[in-house]
């Protein structure tokens, strides 16, 4: 049975695949050259490869016999959503407290 995919917090919570992620917003690179930036094996990095690329965050494309990475919006969408409710509800905290100390300095 395979294992249901986790949510884009817990993809990003590992510091390597962080690290995928910032290389791949350079430039494209294959999972071969993404891995000579690590101290892991092939297969190790090919796994976090898969994470990012089932969670949403990379595409991977078959060009010849190798396979090139490049990040993809989809899995940034749920951290942004996510950012965004908690910017909306501190907006409006601070809005009322504006509001609130506008009302005693007036009294």
């Amino acid at each position: 049975m395979a294992q249901p995919m986790p949510d884009a917090f817990q993809v990003i919570a590992d510091p390597s695949r962080r690290q995928m992620l910032h290389l791949l917003s350079k430039d494209s690179m294959t999972i071969n050259s993404l891995a000579e930036n690590f101290d892991m094996s092939r297969p190790a990095v090919s796994k976090h490869v898969k994470i990012l690329y089932g969670a949403g965050f990379i595409d991977i494309q078959d060009i010849g016999r190798e396979r090139y990475c490049t990040l993809k919006k989809d899995g940034f969408n749920q951290l942004q959503e996510w950012i965004n409710y908690f910017d909306n509800f501190w907006g409006a905290k601070l809005k009322k407290l504006e509001f609130i100390l506008n009302q005693k300095t007036k009294n």
